[in-house]
């Protein structure tokens, strides 16, 4: 199975490889890691797998229609389920993909569905999803995107094989990233593969963000982390009000850019048990951020929480 688009992971690349020549691959995967990891790029390659028409062992070809079609998201037998306005998959939705499922594929000999937050998704949906894993077509194919794997049932995570991706070693992401960037800056990229601690997406996201958005971000993301290795209760507060002004999907993306930025600081810090319980508590509220939690709460959690301890 072709699967070096993907960088590091090495157990699930064999994994997967010893499947596609064996047995085949599987009809129901749990896909999971932080945002970043290379869930979504793992999710494209066995949804293109599934539908390519090249011989075993050269999956996905790239080259093929079906290849070319699955790149595009064009493809009639791969279909993307996602939750209205980034929220989770609801049980309605799920009760439409049971349906559809029971409809033979296409053009491809396998029918992939892609389930985005599935992790996310509410006891209703995931007991109709489990229903469907349960009683679904045996050329039907699904992939469940999760963050938390553990936020599946066990009833689901039973009936499906876990892939769950991990930190790429920092000196794979320097040369991916050196491949990837090659007109970058040498100490731009050292700085990026240090400081993403492995997640390659948030690499990605530094190197490719030229713009004054993405630096105004990384910048409130880097005052941020220095606020709360410092402890300075008051400048936090202040730093913090302004967050409630920031919509939901905003507050993640900062959220998220503080881990990376207080990866950067643990090395060198007097404050590590600090920043560990910032970095802790600001992946907590990312994930309450994406639950549609109150943003002037999680801006007061993320002040008090630093605090506590």
């Amino acid at each position: 199975m072709q699967l070096s688009a993907l960088a590091g992971n090495r157990s699930i690349k064999e994994q997967l490889a010893f499947q596609a020549e064996g047995r085949g691959l599987g009809h129901a995967y749990i896909l999971s890691g932080p945002p970043g990891s290379g869930r979504h790029t793992l999710a494209n390659l066995m949804a293109a797998a599934l539908v390519c028409g090249a011989r075993e062992g050269e999956r996905p070809c790239g080259r093929c229609v079906s290849c070319r079609k699955a790149a595009g998201g064009i493809h009639p037998d791969v279909i993307r389920c996602a939750g209205p306005e980034g929220k989770a998959v609801t049980v309605e939705q799920v009760r439409r993909l049971r349906a559809d499922a029971h409809i033979r594929p296409n053009e491809a000999p396998r029918k992939v569905y892609v389930l985005e937050r599935a992790d996310r998704m509410n006891p209703p949906a995931q007991n109709a999803m489990l229903k469907l894993l349960e009683d679904g077509p045996a050329y039907a194919a699904f992939l469940l995107l999760a963050e938390n794997g553990g936020g599946l049932l066990e009833t689901i995570r039973s009936r499906c094989e876990s892939l769950a991706l991990q930190p790429v070693p920092a000196g794979e992401c320097r040369r991916w990233l050196a491949e990837r960037f090659p007109q970058a800056d040498p100490a731009r990229l050292d700085r990026a593969a240090e400081g993403c601690q492995g997640i390659l997406g948030r690499a990605v996201s530094e190197l490719e963000g030229t713009d004054g958005e993405s630096r105004a971000l990384s910048e409130r993301a880097g005052r941020l982390a220095a606020l709360l290795e410092r402890g300075d209760e008051l400048e936090l507060f202040r730093e913090t009000m302004e967050l409630e002004k920031l919509g939901r999907e905003e507050l993640a993306a900062l959220l998220e850019r503080t881990e990376t930025e207080i990866a950067r600081l643990l090395p060198r810090s007097g404050e590590k048990a600090r920043l560990l319980r910032a970095a802790a508590l600001a992946e907590v509220l990312r994930g309450a951020a994406q639950l549609n939690a109150n943003t002037g709460q999680l801006a007061g959690w993320l002040c008090a929480g630093n605090f506590i301890g």
